[in-house]
């Protein structure tokens, strides 16, 4: 569907015309004519299927009508990360170039510039404020903000923000807003606690959904069945006889993700961790190296399978199955982006047997298992039990491996 069959303004039109957007994704053909119609939204789709368009479009095409106060921060949009905040700001400043809106990105860092250039846009009223929830509360504790006449409120990538313990400062946050206000959420999975934040916040929303889209078909997948204990003589002899380029590393919880990196740092490998006890700054610093091949193995937890844009990642390596059909895609989407093919391997122990099946049968084909390395003993046969469906597993992502951390200012009320 092209974007001018859309009921947008003219103004916008032009602006994606000299942007060179022509056809809109699903989620924007979807999302975009219940936005405009002034309903709430719930929208779950994963990133890179177009949702920044879908949400910015309808709120810059009622902006841009000149009806909303001069003077006054119209539309707030949530990110988790400072990378998300710059990546829609980004957007953001490509669609504002042609059109009369205003916006800011309010996100931490220590830079005292930094923070008074985004006091100033925040008090001379800048239409859309694009935030990370630990910055904009420390702002508002300041009391120079007024959210008092805010329009609309999105959270983008809502789960991510609940995983890295957001809720409270979310909560926090909607308490400046006016209850007369047009709330838009979109997140990659459902899970309770998001339906939970969506009833609290949301009034009488349209569900919008896209399905699952399967993973890329030039992926290369393949499996080992093994013991939990041969995954890292499996990964040795994996690295034995090539250094490796550019490969990403999940595993299921920090704790693991520290075993992981070790065992190959005396492999004299070059290697890197993410995981939610790193500072935002130190997380920058590791995913620069990685982008730039100063690390060739990058070990993570699910905090990063969403959050990273790096075109040209080789191998995938699940060193844990999956929690759930869409992190499985989103971890191994992650290769053969830009036309590069790539490689994703997943190590399956006896008790992930049913979770991994659940992903063949979401797949619709078995995949290839690979024979164990000499040297590394039997393996447990491939035999999913069917009585333990995968939903049980979902005890939370890895032991609640990611807490607040301790960012929030103080005078909070």
């Amino acid at each position: 569907m092209d974007f001018y069959e859309l009921p947008l303004n003219d103004n916008v039109l032009d602006a994606l015309d000299a942007m060179r957007f022509e056809k809109c994704t699903p989620i924007q053909e979807k999302a975009i004519p219940v936005i405009l119609e002034g309903r709430d939204l719930i929208g779950v789709a994963q990133t890179g299927t177009g949702k920044t368009a879908a949400y910015l479009l309808p709120i810059l095409n009622e902006l841009s009508k000149g009806t909303y106060p001069e003077d006054a921060i119209n539309c707030v949009v949530m990110a988790p990360t400072r990378e998300l905040a710059l990546q829609i700001d980004q957007q953001m400043e490509g669609f504002g170039y042609f059109l009369p809106v205003s916006s800011v990105a309010v996100y931490g860092g220590n830079d005292g510039i930094l923070f008074e250039q985004q006091k100033k846009g925040l008090t001379l009223g800048a239409d859309v404020v694009i935030a990370t929830p630990g910055r904009l509360i420390a702002h508002l504790s300041l009391g120079y903000v007024d959210l008092s006449r805010v329009s609309f409120f999105v959270l983008d990538e809502a789960d991510r923000m609940l995983d890295m313990g957001f809720y409270d400062d979310i909560m926090q946050i909607v308490k400046y807003l006016p209850k007369e206000r047009q709330t838009v959420m979109f997140s990659a999975t459902m899970p309770d606690k998001i339906q939970q934040l969506a009833k609290n916040i949301l009034h009488d929303p349209v569900e919008v959904k896209l399905a699952v889209s399967k993973p890329a078909e030039k992926i290369l997948q393949a499996a080992y069945v093994c013991y939990e204990n041969q995954k890292l003589g499996i990964i040795r002899s994996l690295f034995a006889d090539q250094v490796p380029q550019r490969v990403l590393i999940f595993a299921s919880s920090k704790l693991k993700v520290k075993e992981v990196a070790k065992a190959l740092r005396q492999l004299k490998l070059n290697v890197d961790e993410m995981h939610s006890d790193l500072e935002q700054a130190q997380r920058e610093e590791v995913m620069y190296k990685f982008k730039a091949g100063k690390v060739n193995v990058l070990v993570a937890t699910d905090i990063v399978s969403r959050g990273i844009d790096i075109d040209d990642i080789r191998l995938v390596i699940n060193y844990d199955v999956p929690h759930d059909n869409e992190d499985y895609v989103h971890r191994i989407g992650r290769t053969a982006r830009a036309d590069n093919d790539g490689v994703a391997i997943t190590f399956i122990n006896e008790k992930e047997q049913s979770r991994f099946k659940s992903i063949e049968n979401f797949l619709g084909k078995t995949i290839y298992k690979i024979p164990l390395p000499e040297g590394l003993g039997e393996m447990p046969a491939y035999a999913p039990q069917r009585e333990h469906a995968p939903h049980h597993h979902h005890g939370g992502h890895g032991g609640g491996t990611q807490k607040a951390r301790g960012r929030k200012p103080s005078g909070n009320k």
